[in-house]
């Protein structure tokens, strides 16, 4: 049985880090799936429709594990794909949507920290954002990885918000002329099903202590201080945003500040700093295959000709 108080508390009433086309789509799911009958929500003025999330799922991990050893072994690179929406959990995944999660972005590059086969951890990021839970976490882990082997991030194409918090985590940017970046800001949405639950003869009455407990609550309209609550929860999240662009970047505060959540396409994402270059996915993939080889072949020729002095002096010693 699938927990919809789950899904609704991953979506409504929560500050997140992604387009916000994206959270419409998300929420008309939402709509979709737990019939709240909300009627202000459209994207392009049409109500999507989205798949739902039953049948068998067959998973591919051995193979997908297989790929990636032979990729690593080829290439000297490790490449971890960043798609779809992101959330905190693997628990949390739909089967049926493209998603990521922190935590196995985070097991992911851990591992190719530790494989000495790993000359250079690339990711390919194609996401529109999602979860501000845990991504501030992952964005310094990832900004300390950066400092143990080189880190690479490919926007293949899209790369907003909370994904765009990895990508400046990970350092060097790289995107196409038709590829987009940005997005920094925070957005939220409170859901009030209380014209709903009129409509169908329920009324929901509510006992709490404490003035702050019922904040948010969707059976009734948002009151002037779950606004305010609210709104302090997004403004946080924002200055924690807009602070760590500017590190991980090397930017202004204000310069980050000042895009104003803006996306940037192409040679505009260069212009304003959030990205190093433009090239295509392609391109960059095999500018870091050739780095990856290089140092590969470097430290070959560094450990033979130690081996080399260490033979010779053992000789020596025996003579």
């Amino acid at each position: 049985m699938k927990n919809r108080f789950r899904l609704a508390s991953l979506i409504f009433n929560q500050p997140l880090m992604v387009t916000e086309s994206m959270l419409d789509q998300v929420a008309a799911w939402a709509n979709q799936q737990m019939s709240l009958n909300i009627v202000n929500l459209s994207v392009n003025g049409a109500q999507p429709q989205m798949m739902e999330d039953e049948g068998p799922y067959e998973s591919s991990a051995a193979r997908a594990e297989e790929a990636r050893r032979q990729a690593i072994a080829a290439t000297g690179v490790a490449m971890i794909p960043i798609h779809g929406v992101l959330v905190s959990r693997s628990t949390q995944l739909n089967v049926c949507e493209t998603m990521t999660s922190y935590e196995d972005i985070r097991a992911q590059v851990s591992a190719a920290l530790a494989d000495p086969a790993v000359e250079h951890i690339a990711f390919d990021i194609d996401s529109p954002g999602g979860s501000t839970t845990g991504a501030f976490e992952l964005a310094d882990f990832l900004f300390d990885a950066r400092g143990i082997k080189p880190m690479s991030a490919i926007v293949n194409f899209s790369a907003y918000s909370a994904a765009y918090l990895m990508a400046s985590a990970i350092g060097d940017v790289s995107m196409s002329r038709t590829s987009g970046i940005g997005s920094v800001g925070v957005i939220a949405k409170h859901m009030d099903v209380s014209a709903r639950n009129e409509q169908m003869g329920v009324k929901v009455t509510t006992v709490y202590a404490g003035a702050r407990k019922n904040d948010l609550s969707p059976h009734e309209p948002l009151t002037e201080q779950s606004q305010i609550f609210l709104n302090d929860m997004v403004q946080n999240y924002y200055s924690m945003f807009t602070d760590a662009v500017a590190r991980y970047r090397g930017m202004p505060v204000d310069a980050v500040r000042g895009t104003e959540a803006g996306v940037f396409l192409g040679q505009a994402g260069v212009d304003i700093g959030f990205a190093d270059r433009i090239e295509t996915p392609q391109a960059a993939a095999d500018r870091i295959a050739e780095q990856a080889r290089q140092a590969r072949s470097a430290r070959t020729t560094k450990q033979s000709s130690i081996g080399a002095r260490a033979k010779a002096m053992a000789l020596q010693s025996q003579i």
